[in-house]
């Protein structure tokens, strides 16, 4: 439900306030635009620290409030970019995991097409993206090539799939590994190599 501007039970309150450390980057010093000989008096110089202190305040939440208009910046305005592409806001995501959700719920608008897929995975990945199309089988694999390994926010990124993919085609997924010669090229011993995990080795750059 909503309550006043924002919506109860969707945002994660304390997060955006603005720290005393946030504050000082913004806080305007009145006491420059004033003679002297009043900015040195204890009763205004606390009046002007209060004043300097509230236009601060307002400079940041201005600017604020712009950046949720983007989805590079938005934090607490997520949820009305969620609510517009129709996404069941999580707050167990991290701000960056809904971001790539919504990129890639606006990528898929429309017909759905090879070249949409790639665009919505890659979004979601960060990386180069390949689909390999098996029409006999009515089916495509989505093959990550520019990043190794399972990449982050799969689940949501299969959810997304469900949405915009043709009910008839199925679909896999192909993972980038590194080989063990490319391991040898980076002077990469057995020695070496057992300091690492199976799951560090698979990712190795």
């Amino acid at each position: 439900m909503e309550y006043g501007t924002t919506k109860y039970g969707l945002v994660k309150y304390a997060e955006d306030i603005l720290s005393s450390e946030e504050l000082k980057k913004y806080f305007v010093d009145l006491t420059k635009y004033v003679p002297t000989f009043i900015s040195e008096i204890p009763e205004m110089k606390a009046i002007y620290y209060v004043q300097g202190t509230e236009i601060g305040s307002l400079l940041y939440y201005s600017q604020d409030v712009l950046k949720q208009f983007f989805i590079d910046t938005a934090t607490w305005g997520l949820i009305y970019l969620e609510e517009e592409y129709g996404i069941e806001t999580n707050l167990a995501m991290s701000y960056e995991q809904r971001r790539e959700v919504i990129k890639a719920k606006k990528r898929g608008q429309g017909t759905t097409t090879k070249q949409m897929i790639k665009n919505v995975a890659e979004a979601f990945s960060g990386g180069e993206v390949n689909i390999i199309e098996d029409n006999h089988s009515y089916s495509f694999t989505v093959q990550f090539i520019g990043v190794k390994g399972i990449p982050k926010n799969m689940q949501a990124f299969k959810n997304m799939l469900e949405d915009i993919k043709p009910a008839h085609l199925s679909y896999n997924f192909k993972y980038t590994y590194t080989v063990w010669n490319f391991l040898n090229e980076k002077n990469l011993n057995w020695n070496n190599a057992k300091t690492e995990t199976w799951n560090e080795l698979k990712v190795y750059e």
